[in-house]
């Protein structure tokens, strides 16, 4: 299993309340963690650095809040994690502080792996993702495939 940030967590909730509400229905960071009993702060700035990526819009006032600024299947999950926790999730063994880098033999299986899920996760749109009855989703779109993965292509959806 693929560990999730915990900030990751808290946007996905947070879009999920969105995208289940109107559209013209402002959301509060306030709104957000009485709901789902959250810390306030890191629920803020969660909120925040999704109005500055252009994801959420903000509207300022004594009855403010955020709207969805884009559509959620415009919007990959690896767009989002990569956002929210400041960082690529690109495995470079060239890169990284590993000594048996010289001597290792699975660099490029572990490479082919990392690319499978980065595919999938561009792949996977925040709406599929949030989607309450995702095998639906997945079964009304099998032509789908993921960009050079042959594992995840022969899978039955």
């Amino acid at each position: 299993m693929i560990k999730i940030n915990r900030k990751v967590e808290y946007a996905l909730m947070v879009l999920k309340l969105m995208q289940d509400k109107d559209t013209a229905d402002l959301t509060t960071a306030r709104e957000v963690c009485d709901q789902y009993e959250l810390p306030f702060d890191t629920t803020a700035k969660v909120m925040q650095q999704m109005n500055g990526a252009g994801i959420l819009h903000s509207h300022k006032g004594v009855k403010g809040g955020y709207t969805l600024a884009r559509d959620l299947s415009s919007i990959s999950y690896i767009e989002l994690a990569e956002l929210i926790e400041g960082k690529s999730f690109m495995m470079d063994c060239h890169e990284g502080p590993c000594d048996l880098f010289h001597s290792c033999n699975i660099s490029q299986p572990i490479k082919r792996l990392n690319d499978y899920i980065l595919n999938i996760f561009r792949s996977l749109s925040l709406q599929e993702l949030l989607a309450e009855d995702n095998l639906l989703a997945l079964k009304r779109t099998p032509e789908k495939k993921v960009e050079n993965c042959p594992i995840v292509n022969k899978a039955v959806l």
